[in-house]
C-alpha cells in the first residue's frame, strides 16, 4: 500500500547554513506519528516541504503517492490541519471564519460546520468573535477548519504549545478521538507527554538530521537492561550495588534505585542485599521513558563530520 506520507533525503539549505539534512520518515495509515525534535531542529521546514509550501534543495516528499512539487495542490487532497499556528479573522465569529474555508474548499464542505464545531467543543462559542478566544480556542477552531476539509491525514504542528494544563489535556482527547475514528495524523511537538500518550511511532530530529525512526515501543525498548530497585534499606543497597560486579550506570531517587546489568549480574545482586539483610520490595525491569530517550539523542556529541545514520528499527500527518 502506497503510505501516507513519505519523505526521502529531504534537504533543505540556506546559504552554509543547512536546516533539514537528508530526512526519510514514513508514515502508514492510522499511525499517529509523533515529529519530536528540540526547538530549531528543523521540525518545521519539514513539514512546509512536505506540503509543497517551500522548495526542497534535494531529495522528495509524497503525500499519498502524489508529490506536492509536481502534482500542486492535488497532492493535498484529503490532507488538512496547520503548520505553526492556525490564522484566523479576529473580528469575525468562529462560524463565520470557518464559512470562508468552506466557501473556499467549495463542494459540500459547509454542511460539514456544525459537526466540526460539536467535535471541537465549540458549538457554544461559534458566534462570539475569535478576537474574544483563548489560546486554547484558536487551536481547537483551526482543528475545526481542517475536519471540514474531510481529511484523511491530519498535520498538527506544536497544537499544544501555549496551552495551560486543562488546554493540553482537552487537545490530547481531542487528537486521540481523531485518531480512534481512523484518521492519519502526523504530530509535530517537543512536548513528551504528549508524544507518549498519543503515538506509536514516532521520528526524532536534531540538528535537522533524522536520528531516530520508528515505534515508539521498540526505542523504549532500547534502554533494556535496566532495573528498578526498592528494598528495606535503600542506603545499605546502594552501597552494595555500586561494589558488585556487573551493576553499572547506578542512578539513586526519592523512588529508589535505577542501574543496569544483565540478568546474572541480577540475580547474584538479589542474593548478595538477601545476605546483608536487605529486603527486597521492588525490583523490576525498568523501560525507559521517551523523555529519556530522547535527550539520550539529542544531547550526545554529533560526528564531527558526516551524516550520522538513523537508528531505525535497529535500535529498537495541513491546510
Amino acid at each position: 500500500m502506497t503510505a501516507v506520507v513519505e519523505a526521502r533525503g529531504l534537504l533543505k539549505t540556506y546559504g552554509e547554513i543547512t536546516a533539514v539534512d537528508h530526512v526519510d520518515l514514513t508514515v502508514e495509515a492510522g499511525d499517529v506519528y509523533g515529529y519530536l525534535g528540540p526547538n530549531g531542529a528543523g521540525k518545521t521546514t519539514s513539514l512546509r516541504m512536505l506540503l509543497g509550501l517551500i522548495r526542497p534543495t534535494g531529495g522528495s516528499a509524497r503525500i499519498f503517492g502524489r508529490d506536492p512539487m509536481i502534482d500542486g495542490v492535488r497532492a493535498l487532497e484529503g490532507v488538512a490541519g496547520f503548520v505553526e499556528a492556525p490564522r484566523f479573522y479576529p473580528y469575525l465569529s468562529g462560524r463565520k471564519n470557518l464559512e470562508l474555508v468552506a466557501a473556499l474548499d467549495g463542494g459540500d464542505a459547509r454542511t460539514r460546520i456544525n459537526a466540526a464545531l460539536d467535535t471541537v467543543d465549540l458549538t457554544s462559542r461559534a458566534k462570539d468573535r475569535v478576537g474574544g478566544y483563548s489560546h486554547g480556542m484558536r487551536q481547537r477552531l483551526g482543528i475545526a477548519g481542517a475536519l471540514i476539509r474531510h481529511p484523511r491525514l491530519l498535520l498538527l504542528d506544536e497544537p499544544a504549545t501555549g496551552l495551560d494544563p486543562a488546554g493540553m489535556r482537552d487537545m490530547r482527547a481531542l487528537i486521540r478521538d481523531l485518531a480512534a475514528s481512523g484518521m492519519t495524523v502526523l504530530l509535530s511537538s517537543h512536548l513528551m507527554n504528549e508524544v507518549e500518550e498519543l503515538c506509536n511511532r514516532v521520528a526524532i530530529i536534531r540538528s535537522g538530521r533524522i536520528v531516530y525512526e520508528g515505534r515508539l515501543d521498540e526505542l523504549r525498548a532500547t534502554a533494556a537492561g535496566t532495573y528498578a530497585l526498592r528494598t528495606s534499606d535503600d542506603e545499605l543497597a546502594e552501597q552494595i550495588c555500586a561494589g558488585h560486579q556487573g551493576i553499572h550506570d547506578l542512578r539513586v531517587s526519592h523512588e529508589g534505585l535505577r542501574m543496569r546489568g544483565d540478568e546474572r549480574a541480577i540475580e547474584s545482586l538479589s542474593l548478595e542485599l538477601a545476605a546483608a539483610g536487605v529486603a527486597l520490595r521492588a525490583l523490576v525491569p525498568d523501560a525507559a521513558s521517551l523523555e529519556e530517550r530522547f535527550f539520550a539523542l539529542t544531547e550526545d556529541p554529533l560526528p564531527a563530520a558526516g551524516r550520522e545514520p538513523a537508528p531505525q528499527r535497529e535500535l529498537g500527518k495541513v491546510a
